[in-house]
């Protein structure tokens, strides 16, 4: 078998792009040349010796700036260097990431749910050369092949005529937390905002559809806990377009302790009017809501429908993540659940079988789902089958 390296560009040196570069360093099965770069050289610097100090082994590692308009020479050598660019920046650097992967022949691969940015990258790949996938985190991404995954299951045993719905659910959430809020931040204050105030694509009555986020609150327990879930933006990608006409209904929602919808919402009657209301909202909970480092991921995706005798079956499965040890590091369960599926995607596209843009419907979900990258956080419960 012939002996491969791959050099791999992180863009963006933060919480999720240094724990990419730790979990890439420490994959036995993925031997990799690593440059890591960020706006601020020094910040590239700070997370290189932070994953030297992290790795078990000795790890290749180069830094760069990436200047926030100008192809620097530098820059121009680190593209011209690479295979594949891991794009951890804001959502609004994706096109010029995306333009710089297809001059340069490199795969691509992005965490973003922005949906102006998304169709960007989308028009720029379709006559690329190399692969590029989006939105390939948590939610959107991981959630999202799950539940296309536990749908062939259901499909395979009861016929895809008689699914009813899809259910898929995250929750990124403090490990404890107290009133009123019942929250604390895990991720990105802006991105949380984000998702509260845009609509949510759903499918209803077999067709594509929107609605507010924030506009039903539902229970569910895992484990014996008792959570609330409601719709936000983003975390369904592109299955609500796939789906459509397939099934007669699909949502994606947040998980969050009980009450914290309710403090929100109470939240949004004090910015109405406002210009900025998403910038409005992540500043009236920064006010209150406190950074969590102890976190955990709360996962449950579901598929519901009949058998051929028109009895009720449904699949489940639900996972919870933890903060753990990656090398010497602790990392936070939001790192892990959202770099492994990255690092999964960036591996399949390096197989070189794919070109163009890839959404998380086209991908191969048995591949993926066994995948080193994912198996080293995703343990799954096996899927349970009810009447």
């Amino acid at each position: 078998m012939e002996y491969v390296k791959h050099k791999v560009i992180i863009a963006g040196a933060g919480g999720i792009g240094r724990a990419a570069g730790l979990i890439m360093a420490e994959q036995a099965d993925f031997d990799c040349e690593i440059y890591i770069g960020d706006l601020h050289r020094s910040i590239a610097d700070e997370a290189a010796d932070w994953i030297r100090k992290g790795a078990s082994s000795l790890v290749q590692i180069e830094t760069f700036q990436l200047h926030p308009s100008e192809l620097t020479e530098h820059l121009d050598y680190v593209l011209r260097s690479a295979d594949i660019l891991l794009d951890c920046l804001p959502g609004s650097e994706a096109p010029r990431m995306a333009e710089f992967s297809k001059k340069y022949q490199l795969h691509y691969v992005n965490l973003t749910e922005c949906v102006s940015e998304s169709q960007q990258v989308m028009e720029i790949a379709r006559d690329a050369s190399t692969g590029f996938i989006l939105q390939s985190g948590l939610a959107p991404g991981y959630i999202d092949v799950l539940a296309h995954h536990l749908f062939k299951e259901f499909a395979s045993e009861f016929g895809d005529q008689h699914v009813e719905h899809i259910s898929m659910k995250v929750g990124a959430l403090p490990r404890t937390t107290t009133a009123p809020h019942y929250y604390g931040f895990t991720w990105s204050p802006i991105g949380v905002a984000t998702e509260y105030l845009k609509d949510a694509v759903i499918i209803r009555n077999g067709l594509k559809t929107t609605c507010p986020s924030l506009s039903e609150t539902g229970t569910l327990i895992i484990d014996g806990i008792r959570y609330e879930d409601d719709f936000t933006s983003g975390g369904a990608a592109d299955l609500p377009d796939f789906f459509s006409g397939k099934v007669r209904s699909l949502d994606y929602k947040t998980i969050r302790y009980p009450g914290h919808f309710d403090w929100v919402r109470a939240q949004l009657g004090g910015i109405q009017g406002t210009e900025d209301q998403v910038r409005a909202l992540m500043d009236s909970m920064a006010a209150s809501v406190p950074h969590a480092e102890e976190d955990m991921i709360i996962l449950y995706v579901s598929v519901r429908g009949r058998d051929s005798k028109g009895i009720l079956r449904i699949k489940e499965r639900s996972l919870k993540i933890e903060p753990s040890y990656v090398g010497s590091h602790r990392l936070k369960a939001i790192q892990t659940a959202t770099a492994a599926p990255m690092l999964e995607a960036a591996r399949m596209l390096l197989t070189g079988k794919y070109k163009g843009p890839i959404l998380q419907s086209q991908i191969d979900t048995d591949a993926f789902l066994q995948g080193s990258f994912v198996q080293s956080i995703y343990q799954l419960r096996r899927s349970r089958e009810f009447a």
